[in-house]
């Protein structure tokens, strides 16, 4: 850390009194290649309180959480902490001070345990070896705070997401922070997972730690965030006490418009026409059986509860995983798929919740990434792609679906969430799928990105195609669907249309229960 002046400094382990600003960012300007993240961006941030930032993707938010944390530097601007101008170096240089963030990626080693991922290149030794039994102790400590029942010495591999994403928390926490950054930090977790992370904000809070909070999720905002900062297209908007706005006003802000529906009118209409069919499917210990058809120009919600198989029966029909029993039709075909291969060549298409992971080459740029699933088309017989054909498509879809990019050259890492989503739905467009599994496809993005996939996920039915959304919103499945599967450990306990169901209505059903 440099700090760029005399001002004395402060122990991390000194709590501030509430209301005592801790933090201060003036005129942060931060450009990229062909793009100004931020322009001019201002922020206070008092101990004691829970700060909200909100914007749509693109807006800026991530980019200025990973000024705050070190990762990036600002070009122009100032940065006070405690009173003192500093300029952080690195993420290890902001933690020294006391500034900590949970990213919304998640940044865990796979193959290393919990206790190792927690206390990663700063484990207790004895002597010159890593004291196990303190460190799996410690471990034990974080975990029991946050309500994670999971043994310190578990292989983060095998953790679910929304466990990974606890993990990842108390990682954060274990810094001691007087400073805390949430990116996204209930995107994986379930209702009483979210009700413990609130807990321990409420925590905290009360300890003088300040907090800055970016969330999409504005309805569960209410009961936390004491003040809320908007930006828009790289420029601060507003800053205002929390209770002061109604979630209308906010959305206002962040779009520069006003949102009077949260679903776009449906255009799309079913068929009669079934274009996939699957009768008694089984993975063993997993789900089963399960059985349901998907007809042309319909979007058909699958709902459940956590751990209730809709993922893993959407990941066995497309190849990724093995199913043990039951058949497939496709358009009244039997249908054997043993590879995501083999799927993808008879026109169908998964869009996995973890996208950056499953469904991007992060490193590779968006014209790579859209023509990824058909790089065949687009290169020449001796196998050199054609590099002027490739950016045509790429140019049209960028188009077509409105990425927010500024050249078919960017690296996809670096585009919103939001556009990462599109350009995922542009790779399995240009390779002509025809059924759709979405699953959690609007996770993690603001309302006006996620407003755009609702429309695109109406328009591919509108043109024929057939749609599943695998969600774990019930206003989203009520919102965009024609019918839901409801599904109960690994079984489907209902098929409800969706006018006539409700939400009340899909948990008697995810809950077991068999009859209405």
């Amino acid at each position: 850390m440099t700090v760029l002046s005399s001002s004395p400094s402060v122990a991390v382990t000194d709590r501030d009194a509430p209301g005592r600003e801790i933090l201060r960012l003036e005129g942060v300007v931060k450009r990229f290649p062909g793009v100004v993240a931020l322009d001019g961006i201002r922020l206070d941030l008092r101990a004691g309180e829970v700060h909200a930032v909100c914007g749509e993707n693109g807006a800026g938010k991530s980019t200025l959480m990973k000024i705050i944390s070190g990762q990036y530097q600002p070009d122009e601007g100032t940065i006070h902490y405690r009173n003192a101008p500093v300029r952080f170096g690195s993420t290890a240089e902001a933690q020294a001070a006391g500034i900590a963030i949970i990213h919304q990626e998640l940044n865990l080693v796979p193959h290393l345990s919990v206790a190792e991922n927690l206390f990663l290149a700063r484990e207790p030794k004895r002597g010159p070896f890593v004291d196990t039994r303190k460190l799996n102790a410690d471990a034990a400590r974080c975990l029991q705070r946050i309500g994670l029942h999971v043994a310190p010495t578990t292989l983060v591999g095998t953790l679910s997401i929304a466990q990974q994403q606890m993990v990842e928390i108390a990682k954060a926490l274990s810094f001691d922070a007087s400073v805390l950054i949430m990116d996204e930090p209930t995107s994986s977790l379930t209702e009483s997972e979210t009700a413990q992370l609130f807990r321990i904000i409420q925590e905290l809070r009360s300890a003088g730690v300040a907090i800055l909070y970016i969330s999409h999720r504005l309805d569960e905002m209410a009961q936390i965030v004491d003040r809320v900062t908007i930006l828009r297209d790289g420029r601060h908007i507003s800053t205002d006490e929390f209770a002061a706005l109604t979630v209308n006003d906010i959305v206002a802000r962040m779009v520069g418009r006003s949102l009077d529906d949260a679903y776009p009118t449906r255009q799309s209409v079913p068929t009669g026409e079934v274009l996939l069919s699957a009768r008694d499917l089984r993975r063993d210990g997993v789900f089963g059986p399960v059985s349901f058809e998907l007809r042309k120009g319909e979007i058909l919600g699958f709902a459940g509860l956590m751990g209730a198989g809709r993922t893993e029966v959407a990941r066995a029909i497309f190849g990724a995983d093995r199913l043990d029993d039951g058949t497939l039709e496709l358009h009244g075909e039997r249908l054997t798929i043993r590879s995501p291969r083999e799927a993808i060549r008879h026109g169908i298409a998964y869009l996995s919740e973890d996208r950056k992971q499953e469904g991007l080459a992060l490193g590779m740029s968006v014209a790579a990434n859209i023509t990824l699933s058909n790089v065949g088309a687009v290169s020449s017989r001796t196998g050199f792609l054609r590099f002027a054909e490739e950016a045509e498509i790429a140019r049209r879809y960028v188009r077509d679906l409105s990425i927010r990019t500024p050249s078919i050259e960017q690296i996809v890492r670096n585009l919103s969430g939001g556009n990462q989503q599109k350009v995922v739905i542009g790779k399995w467009l240009y390779r002509g799928s025809k059924i759709f599994f979405f699953d959690e496809p609007t996770r993690g993005i603001d309302v006006g990105a996620k407003f755009a996939i609702y429309g695109l996920m109406d328009r591919l039915a509108a043109d024929g195609v057939g749609v599943v959304l695998i969600s774990s919103e019930l206003p989203e499945l009520l919102g965009m669907t024609d019918r839901i599967a409801v599904f109960h450990e690994g079984c489907i306990t209902a098929v409800l249309e969706t006018k006539q169901t409700s939400q009340e209505e899909i948990m008697h059903f995810a809950s077991g229960r068999t009859h209405a």
